[in-house]
């Protein structure tokens, strides 16, 4: 199977859950993964898939960064247009008829149906610790959820969360929750150039602005790759048995552990639980808009360069393609369904885009985060999720709220964000990190000062 070419700092995101394995570790791991991949190519009855195109842009197959040759598609899904042709002309009809529609296909052939026997969480809080974030007091928990496995006592599954508050507050204050990446012990990211301003952390920020954080760890409750489908949450509920085609994928099971975040967040005094909201990078940034879109007590969304598999344009010839997602590399974050559509069926066969995931979390605000496409590259089509972005404005609108407001892409670091969809290209690479300051002035506007 093809191995992609990523860039440096995503190439990093993107093993840290996989560093902690020594080589007989990972090759193990390997052997799982594909065979797992393989057993769901025969459940789909299908031999082989298409290859996805390289993201290294000296390759000969490299992928497509040519807007003039991205969009090959003549139209997309109508997220105003019921299954039988009838539009859908109230909010009434988008709630009860329409909504669920787009729901059941997202549920079919893309990220999986959540299965209806999940298991209690039980919270524990770990340690209470006053803490300094930057120089500000604050109040740090550590927190375990024991997932109940007396159904299969064969797999423990376990949700690792730290809450951060700041210290001696009198009300509950809003929390940002990041699904964050889990660092092998001694890592640390590298050192910027070199006369390199500082600047401050999103956890300053948040701290300064009176809110709070959490980060809560998806590879801890479920793995990042296909040999882990017969572990972690997904395994437990499954018996350690494969997957189905339409089962959940690793994207809908992370996104079920903030879920049951936030269901501890309910019993925590210092949180505001009307005002919590959900980010994530990358593949987290996928798993973030996910959890908006299914979840609806999430009160605002930061979506960081999530590109493919979320808020991208999946039809859209440009940069990752649906035929990398379904490969034996990354098809473990959706249903096996998904498969089909790198063979026999195409990206324009799909029932669904991105457009219709962002229109879920209507009319809650979400904020469209990217690089800047000379620096992060053309891997995650900036422009790709802005024009999703564009789409899901009619379903805001049709809920009396505000979508981004026009359709042309804007200047690095000009953002969007008059509407209830925001979008904003900052001038740095793989990351969120300049794009904070915009999201808290965008949250703000909702959580107040």
């Amino acid at each position: 199977m093809k191995k992609l070419f990523l860039l440096p700092i995503a190439v990093l995101l993107c093993t840290f859950s996989q560093a902690q394995f020594n080589r007989r570790s990972m090759d193990s791991i390997n052997k799982l993964n594909d065979a797992d991949y393989k057993q769901m190519l025969q459940q789909l009855h299908i031999e082989s898939t298409r290859p996805g195109p390289s993201g290294n842009p000296s390759a000969p197959d490299a992928a497509n960064t040519d807007e003039s040759k991205a969009t090959t598609y003549t139209s997309l899904p109508d997220p105003l247009v019921l299954n039988n042709g009838q539009p859908v002309k109230d909010a009434k009809t988008w709630w009860n008829k329409r909504r669920p529609e787009i729901v059941e296909m997202f549920d079919r052939e893309i990220y999986g149906r959540v299965p209806a026997n999940l298991p209690p969480v039980h919270w524990v809080v770990v340690s209470v610790t006053p803490d300094t974030v930057e120089g500000i007091p604050a109040i740090t928990k550590q927190l375990i959820g024991h997932v109940d496995n007396s159904a299969y006592p064969a797999i423990t599954v376990n949700i690792e969360l730290s809450l951060t508050t700041p210290a001696n507050i009198t009300r509950p204050v809003p929390v940002i929750m990041e699904f964050g990446f889990r660092f092998p012990k001694g890592f640390r990211m590298p050192s910027p150039p070199p006369g390199t301003p500082k600047t401050p952390s999103w956890k300053q920020l948040l701290l300064e602005k009176g809110w709070g954080f959490a980060e809560i760890i998806p590879t801890s409750y479920q793995a990042d790759n296909g040999a882990g489908l017969t572990q972690g949450i997904i395994g437990l509920v499954n018996k350690g048995e494969p997957r189905k085609p339409d089962d959940w994928g690793t994207l809908r099971a992370w996104a079920w552990g903030a879920s049951r975040a936030l269901d501890y967040f309910e019993t925590d005094r210092s949180v505001d639980t009307k005002k919590v909201g959900i980010e994530g990078l990358s593949r987290y940034g996928k798993a973030a808009l996910v959890t908006m879109a299914y979840d609806p007590r999430f009160a605002i969304g930061f979506i960081g360069s999530s590109g493919a598999g979320g808020a991208k344009i999946l039809r859209r010839n440009l940069g990752e393609q649906v035929e990398n997602l379904a490969s034996s590399g990354e098809y473990h974050w959706f249903a096996g369904n998904f498969i089909r559509y790198a063979g026999p069926l195409k990206p324009n066969d799909l029932p669904v885009d991105a457009h219709e995931l962002i229109a879920l979390c209507a009319p809650r605000p979400v904020f469209i985060s990217s690089g800047s496409p000379n620096v992060e590259g053309q891997w995650v089509d900036s422009r790709g999720m802005f024009l999703a972005a564009v789409h899901a404005g009619p379903v805001y609108e049709l809920l009396g709220k505000k979508g981004l407001g026009t359709d042309q892409y804007p200047p690095i670091t000009t953002g969007i964000t008059n509407g209830d969809i925001a979008f904003r290209a900052h001038e740095g690479g793989h990351t969120t990190d300049p794009n904070w300051p915009s999201f808290i002035a965008f949250a703000e506007r909702y959580f107040g000062k």
